[in-house]
Formats: structure tokens, sequence, C-alpha cells
């Protein structure tokens, strides 16, 4: 009987490269379970994206993401613009890792690489930015520059906390951006200081939603946009609505849908999964329903 084929798509530089120190053991689970494996580590940025558009279909039965988010999001970023057919699976082993732990992903190397052997498969959505793909968030305006500026060795020292003064250092240079949101039949247009569209249970380690509101594979986005408030006051109610989850506060929009055009950003930077991209004059943010398939832990539950 002819061996799966799984693909194994490393990072060398993420987290503290702890995928040096596991990678032979991982391979050895994979290989015990019945795959013949391919190791492939990433060389540059972009370089991930390079080589899963360049696979046959069908030439791997999985592939297997060793690193942070930033590779997981050029890894399906290749299978998306390749129209790859494929069973995904993730080893966390970046600095924050949000959305892998939102799905109940062990962030012990070995631990999840069982899991991706043991676990079940879910679909789930993918984010389209323009003629770029994002995994669970697109966000602009204050502390998404942190989580791009941050030097990667400073990330791996330190961990969460570099993100935390990254941005305490860009908050004097935090200003409102002026945009129009369009979708379904709402417009919206004021001055921003944060925005976010996405497909998790939380944006920056900082804002949570309820179980109940998010749904990973439902075809919808999050969208969660703060105004710039006019008084300390609305400031503080703010923060205070975001901490507690409660998104009804004056000067916080929330609401769900299945695409949505931004127009008037031509100078305003976004982070895709936490990595950097240019704004455009008008962007197209559209939800592609469960493009992908992944192996989580059979202890996940989504809702």
């Amino acid at each position: 009987m002819e061996n799966k084929r799984l693909l194994i798509v490393a990072n060398p530089k993420s987290g503290r490269a702890k995928v040096k120190n596991n990678l032979l053991q991982i391979v050895q689970i994979f290989s015990d379970a019945g795959y013949e494996v391919t190791v492939y580590p990433t060389k540059s940025s972009g370089d991930a994206t390079q080589k899963v558009a360049s696979l046959n279909q069908g030439e791997f039965d999985r592939i297997v993401v060793c690193g942070g988010d930033g590779t997981l999001n050029e890894v399906i970023t290749g299978a998306m613009r390749a129209d790859l057919k494929c069973t995904f699976g993730y080893i966390p082993l970046g600095t924050l890792n949000e959305w892998s732990s939102s799905l109940n992903i062990s962030r012990n190397a070995l631990e999840a690489a069982k899991d991706i052997v043991s676990g079940k498969e879910i679909d789930l959505d993918i984010g389209r930015f323009d003629d770029k793909y994002f995994t669970y968030t697109a966000s602009f305006g204050a502390f998404t520059e942190a989580s791009y500026s941050a030097n990667q060795d400073v990330k791996n020292v330190l961990g969460q906390a570099a993100y935390f003064f990254e941005g305490i250092k860009s908050l004097s240079n935090i200003k409102p951006l002026h945009l129009k949101f369009k979708c379904d039949e709402r417009e919206i247009e004021d001055d921003f200081l944060f925005g976010a569209i996405s497909n998790s249970m939380s944006v920056g380690g900082i804002v949570k939603f309820n179980d109940s509101v998010v749904k990973l594979n439902d075809g919808k986005f999050e969208v969660l946009l703060i105004k710039n408030p006019t008084t300390i006051l609305q400031f503080q109610s703010i923060v205070d609505g975001i901490l507690r989850k409660d998104l009804t506060r004056n000067g916080i929009e929330f609401f769900q849908t299945d695409e949505i055009t931004v127009i008037g950003g031509a100078d305003v930077p976004w982070t895709l999964d936490g990595e950097f991209s240019a704004g455009q004059d008008k962007l197209v943010l559209s939800n592609i329903s469960s493009a992908i398939h992944l192996i989580v832990p059979n202890t996940t539950e989504i809702n």
C-alpha cells in the first residue's frame, strides 16, 4: 500500500527557532502514522506562498505548517491562489498564535503533531483582501503596526511583551483615519482609530468576542470599527465596552457581513494575520466560506 504524502513547511526563525529542536520528532510522529514526509524550510518572506502555489493537485495529502501566523498565512495564500485542494495541519511556533489558541491547538509542538494525526477535520472560512488572503484578521489603526514592526529577534526574546512595547511607542503617532465602509444596506463614513474585519474569537489578544457571536465557517466576517472619541468619557466607555465584550457602546460599530468595501484608505497600512499590507483607495474584502480543511484536536468545538 502506497504511503500517504505529507509536506511540512517549516519557518526556521519562528518563535525562538523551536522548530529546529523538535523537527526530527515531529517527522517521526508523522512517519509512524504512515506518512511519507517531505520537509521544506522557508528561506525568506513569501517563500512559502511560492512553494505551495507551485505544487500539483494531489501531490500531497496533507500540508503541515510549522511556524507562526505569518507562515500559516503564506501557505494558505499559496493554496488559495493555486486552488489547491488539500487538508492542512498547524503546529504553532510563533509569538502570539492567537488564532490557533481559539481552536484549542496545542502550543506544544509534539502534542500538536499528534493531534494532526488523530484529530478531526473542520471547514474554515478564509478572507480575501483584494488579491491577498487572510486566515483570521485584517486590521488597521491603533496597535496594528506593532504586529509587523517589532523585530523578529525581539519578539522571540520578549514574546507578547514585544507587541505591547511596540504598540506603546506608536501611541503618540495615532491619528484618526477617515474612511467609508459599504456593505449590504449599510454605509458608514467617519474618523476611526481602529478597525478589524475578522474570522476569529479575538483580535490582537485584546478584543475578545462572545462565543455565541462568532462562527468560523458561516461565511460571515465580524466587523469591528472604533470611532475617534470626541471626549475622554466616550473614550473610557469604549475601552470599558471592549473589556466587557459589550460592543453596543456609542463609538463602537459591530456587525457581520460576507463582503465589505473600504473607500479612501490609500495611505492606510493594514495588517493581515500580523503581516503588513499596503492600503488602497478602494478595497474589497470578501469571505470565502468553508475554503479550507484544517485538522484540529478532537476536543475542539467550533460554533
